[in-house]
């Protein structure tokens, strides 16, 4: 039993370490302050602790702490509202490339559901079906947001030309 114990918790530090880059950044789309995005991937691996789910394989945890991570930052952003972060004060903060500004406030002003699906499936590389599944929506709904979302995208990019 011990070794189990020692077992799961190497493994846990391993995706710890692995991961919170990314749940970090997934956060980060949502809140847009850097507090406020480690203290939501903190949450989300707290949950992946107490969560009793079994997952077949890292690339499904990854999914899972996605889409929660999101979930918390809604959460938070509905308890308190805020107001825009000022970038000039986070000099630490990777500055965006001047052609992806365009993109990246069209995505932002996705609706939540929508940025999560493109998220997932553009930047991480998920599939339809792994979407689906970590969302919890069948696979027609999953490809239904990612249409929508690109039409918007293509229609707000084709406003600045």
């Amino acid at each position: 039993m011990e070794r189990e114990t020692l077992r799961a918790e190497v493994n846990l530090q391993r995706l710890y370490q692995q991961l919170l880059p990314t749940v970090y950044r997934a956060a980060y789309t949502y809140l847009k302050n850097p507090s406020d995005s480690e203290d939501a991937a903190q949450e989300a691996f707290l949950r992946l602790v107490q969560s009793r789910r079994t997952f077949s394989d890292e690339r499904q945890v990854k999914a899972w702490l996605i889409v929660t991570v999101g979930n918390i930052a809604k959460d938070m952003l509905r308890r308190r509202s805020r107001g825009e972060v000022n970038l000039d004060d986070h000099p630490e903060l990777p500055a965006p490339s001047h052609d992806s500004g365009e993109l990246l406030a069209a995505l932002l002003a996705l609706p939540e559901k929508w940025k999560t699906a493109m998220y997932l499936y553009y930047f991480e590389g998920y599939s339809v079906r792994e979407i689906a599944r970590a969302m919890g929506q069948p696979e027609g709904t999953v490809k239904s947001w990612l249409h929508r979302a690109r039409g918007m995208l293509r229609e707000a990019l084709e406003e600045d030309v």
